[in-house]
């Protein structure tokens, strides 16, 4: 509000300024008197003045990098860590052994124990410590205190760097011999360039090799018992429940019955049930099999097996059914009767994906299809009422209204295509009566209305309510009625059979025709506009289309102007000019080049080669062989089968063309049998006694056979090609509808869709 003027109504009191006292110029330092840098304003508020944004670009005293880039980070100083520090709890660990001698015993001469050398690498100390063994009667442990161990008697100790593996190691009197390490000590003495060797094999302590042959635990192999109770408590509730189906049809009466088969998990037994359908007159009992094991195979039972026995026992059954044998699509016999599982609830599923891996197949669909029931019989319509109320009616036993499109009622509510109609003149006094068809878009129903005509001895007024307006020779239960599309100028509108035929049409509907011009056939598009334009309807349209093109043409002429003015430009832009360096495009550069590849292609079409009569060039060879022509067909194109404007994508032969190269493939055969045929090679005579052939020879050569030129279907159409641009719109006449009965012909580049 700072830049309003100084005038009544244009100032503004802020009430939150309290301060308005003036600040001073000069600081006292060190006595002297110096000017402040960036005076505060009134009330020791900010000025614009010292924002960054008023900041010259070369004040370098003022202006902070900082403010753009950041501040700078300094670079952080490497932490020194000391040796002890760097090396805290690390050590080397190598394994190894020592051979002990033992003496007075007849048993064993000598012992091999194993150790762990560490070396530690904060203070280059060593300890030396054996892995307890259980019963082994040694003190095992620490045998080495954690110290510097001399290496000689130079005063030497021992270092990391004469640690490797195989290398035998005095300590103590001791003499210790290395046969591998860890990875840490692998990798520490790599990344120190040393390389450790291989690892190698700790020789086994006789008598505990002997102690273990002794003392050698023989293994058995029980195999589990089947705990019920753990069963139970695991698998109680937790049933597989398939649907089979048992198939008695190859019986008198037989049919699909459906069951379900339970497998309990808890003591593997089964149970089948049958499953009742409403109204299908069986007995209901609870179930076709209680629980009990179902035997695999029914009949297999031992021949000494008593027959008066019904109960059999696990030793005389085989094989029960398991969890394995219920797959979908496969039949199980429980006891003797077929089932084919076809279905299982998604427990079961579930429980054979986790369990045992295994994926069943889905559900088999063995109920039949039930049919269609036929179509309801449509009674014919009986005037009362629409024809939609009454098929409504007929489709439920409590009438309902039919439902509405309710979408198309608020998209076109108030919007109405109105027709100026008159009578197909049967009586002369029918000459002066005018109709208005008015068409609702919201609803799809047809409003005539007559005007009156005073004087006229005629009653005016509504001629038809709003109705559906159904086209002759339609269905009557299916009748297809009267849309926008079925209305232009001359169009024969049936109205209850009496014949209208439309004269005139509203601008709104050539207004909506233009915003939806896809629910029209261009025919009926064209028709309203050519209307529209011999009655003057569209000069607005006409003016702005004027005033489209004066516009083009404006802009036209300042691009020319703009085009010879010449700008002054360095060597280097010539140069980069010339490369086409930074040029996106150059319009003269294209068109030159469009036009050049059209000249070519123009150029290959020309007949420039003369044949002669038959194809057959003059030549001053003699030949032999005769050339036999047939007849020379007629290739007169007729005026009918030539396209004025046809497009080619490829290059078609004109007939000039098909002769020339049939005929010149058939002089280049007789020029290649005249000039590299080869004579017959001499043979040997025959016997003399050989009866002779059956043809005798020609005493004349014989003669090549030429077939006239076969040109294709639709040789004669004229070849033309040009480039299409894309502002390019089709030719329309005038008068193309006025004749409805000639025939009509579409351009490829209609801005309408087909009719």
């Amino acid at each position: 509000m700072s830049g309003l003027p100084k005038l009544p109504g244009f100032n503004f009191f802020d009430p939150t300024l309290t301060k308005y006292h003036l600040s001073h110029t000069f600081d006292y330092v060190n006595g002297y008197k110096i000017p402040k840098h960036g005076l505060p304003g009134i009330g020791g508020r900010d000025l614009d003045i010292n924002s960054v944004a008023h900041i010259e670009s070369n004040d370098p005293v003022r202006y902070d990098p900082s403010l753009t880039y950041g501040r700078t980070r300094s670079t952080a100083l490497p932490q020194y860590i000391p040796h002890y520090a760097l090396y805290d709890q690390k050590c080397l660990t190598f394994k190894a052994f020592f051979k002990q001698s033992v003496v007075e015993s007849p048993l064993e001469y000598y012992r091999v124990r194993k150790v762990n050398i560490i070396y530690f690498l904060e203070d280059d100390t060593i300890t030396v410590m054996e892995p307890r063994i259980r019963n082994s009667g040694l003190e095992q442990g620490r045998l080495v205190r954690r110290g510097k161990i001399p290496k000689n008697n130079l005063g030497h100790y021992w270092h990391w760097k004469d640690l490797q593996i195989g290398r035998d190691m005095a300590i103590n009197g001791v003499v210790y011999h290395t046969t591998d390490c860890d990875l840490f000590t692998r990798e520490f003495m790599r990344s120190q360039g040393l390389m450790m060797g291989d690892t190698e094999e700790t020789p086994p302590d006789p008598y505990t090799q002997v102690r273990e042959w002794g003392v050698q635990m023989h293994e058995t192999t029980t195999p589990p018992a089947d705990d019920k109770l753990r069963r139970f408590l695991e698998y109680d509730g937790k049933v597989l429940n398939f649907k089979a189906v048992w198939d008695t049809r190859d019986e008198e009466f037989g049919e699909l019955r459906l069951h379900n088969v339970l497998y309990f998990l808890a003591d593997d037994t089964i149970a089948v049930k049958e499953v009742n359908d409403k109204n299908s007159g069986r007995d209901p009992f609870p179930l076709l099999l209680r629980r009990t094991k179902v035997p695999k195979v029914y009949t297999d039972i031992p021949t000494t097996y008593p027959a008066v026995y019904m109960e059999k026992s696990d030793a005389e059954v085989t094989e029960y059914y398991q969890p394995k044998d219920f797959l979908v699509g496969e039949t199980i016999y429980i006891l003797g009767r077929r089932m084919l599982l076809v279905d299982c609830d998604p427990f079961t599923r579930n429980y054979y994906q986790k369990v045992l891996c295994v994926q069943q197949k889905p559900a088999i669909e063995h109920k039949p299809k039930p049919k269609d029931p036929p179509p309801p019989p449509m009674p014919p319509h009986d005037g009362l009422g629409s024809l939609e109320d009454s098929i409504q009616n007929t489709r439920s036993f409590l009438p309902k209204p039919p439902r509405k499109d309710v979408v198309r009622q608020l998209l076109n509510a108030n919007k109405y295509l109105r027709y100026i109609m008159k009578i197909d003149v049967v009586h002369p006094e029918d000459e002066i009566r005018r109709f208005i068809l008015r068409y609702s878009l919201s609803e799809g129903t047809c409003y005539i209305y007559e005007p009156i005509i005073r004087n006229s001895g005629i009653w005016g007024g509504k001629y038809l309510r709003d109705s559906f307006l159904v086209k002759p020779g339609s269905d009557p239960l299916n009748p297809i009625y009267y849309t926008p599309a079925d209305f232009y100028i001359g169009a024969v509108v049936i109205v209850h059979h009496q014949r209208f035929i439309i004269i005139d049409a509203d601008l709104y509907v050539y207004r909506y025709m233009q915003s939806n011009p896809e629910k029209f056939p261009c025919d009926v598009i064209e028709n309203i506009r050519n209307h529209m334009f011999r009655h003057g309807f569209l000069a607005e349209d006409i003016q702005d289309e004027l005033e489209k093109e004066s516009q083009v043409q404006k802009k036209a002429a300042r691009d020319a102007i703009g085009e010879k003015v010449e700008y002054p430009q360095s060597e280097m832009d010539k140069c980069l000019t010339e490369l086409k360096v930074g040029v996106s495009s150059d319009s003269k550069y294209e068109k030159a080049k469009r036009d050049q590849i059209l000249q070519e292609y123009e150029d290959s079409l020309i007949h420039k080669y003369a044949v002669p009569d038959h194809g057959i060039m003059d030549t001053s060879l003699t030949c032999p062989y005769q050339v036999v022509i047939g007849e020379k067909p007629d290739i007169v194109c007729k005026e009918s089968d030539v396209a004025p404007d046809s497009f080619t994508a490829q290059h078609i032969d004109t007939p000039e063309e098909i002769k020339q190269k049939h005929y010149a493939d058939v002089l280049k055969r007789q020029h290649d049998i005249c000039n590299y045929g080869k004579p017959i090679p001499c043979q040997n005579a025959g016997d003399i006694n050989r009866p002779p052939p059956d043809k005798k020879p020609l005493g004349e050569s014989i003669p090549i056979m030429v077939a006239p030129v076969q040109h294709p279907k639709g040789g004669c159409k004229a070849k033309s090609v040009h480039f299409e641009d894309d502002d390019k719109r089709c030719q329309t006449y005038q008068d193309d509808l006025c004749d409805l009965k000639r025939e009509k012909v579409f351009s490829a580049c209609t801005p309408y869709k087909k009719c």
